[in-house]
């Protein structure tokens, strides 16, 4: 089963009182939330409040959220505002200077669960929307994408495609990718994240 079909069922499940289907939404993504709090420098017992918080919030939306594969998505987005107030209701400035220490010094290697989590639902929808393309359209995304480029020239002699319908072709493809479900939820929760 897919990894959007899993989630999709266990929102399902747990709208309809599921409480397993529950607690395995909290299971796969409390690291989401924990890693947000601690972004946002909360200590233990605010982080707490805002987990709980973002969970209630949850269960009152639960069967008004219209995409359930794109739940992380919500998930982060609540989190986020919730620190926030947490913050403001302290009344800590939003910008310190944070302490340097062995916890705190900033990895590059290392990569948040929320963006790991974010990484593989984006490749997951892409490797859905991918399947929804002809095996023709496949292959010439395929041959657009390789590395090292392929000039059009080869890319016409390799599939048989006139030169001039690559690029239309291309950007049909493009079109339809974009408008699958699975990620024009993404791009939405994406768009909300940022202007939130």
């Amino acid at each position: 089963m897919s990894d959007d079909l899993q989630v999709t069922d266990l929102v399902t499940r747990a709208r309809d009182g599921d409480q397993q289907a529950w607690d395995a939404l909290v299971d796969r993504h409390a690291p989401l939330i924990w890693s947000i709090c601690r972004r946002y420098r909360l200590d233990a017992a605010d982080a707490q409040d805002v987990a709980q918080t973002v969970w209630l919030r949850l269960i009152d939306q639960l069967d008004k959220i219209r995409d359930p594969a794109a739940i992380a998505g919500w998930l982060a987005t609540t989190t986020r505002r919730e620190c926030c107030r947490a913050m403001r209701a302290a009344r800590r400035p939003q910008a310190t200077w944070p302490e340097l220490d062995a916890e705190t010094i900033p990895d590059v290697q290392a990569r948040t669960a929320e963006q790991e989590l974010l990484a593989a639902e984006r490749h997951a929808a892409l490797r859905e929307a991918l399947a929804q393309l002809t095996p023709r359209e496949r292959q010439l995304m395929a041959v657009l994408t390789a590395d090292p480029p392929v000039s059009y020239a080869e890319i016409s002699a390799r599939l048989g495609i006139p030169v001039g319908s690559i690029g239309p072709t291309r950007g049909r493809c493009l079109d339809k990718l974009r408008r699958y479900p699975a990620i024009a939820a993404l791009r939405n929760a994406e768009a909300h994240a940022q202007a939130a």
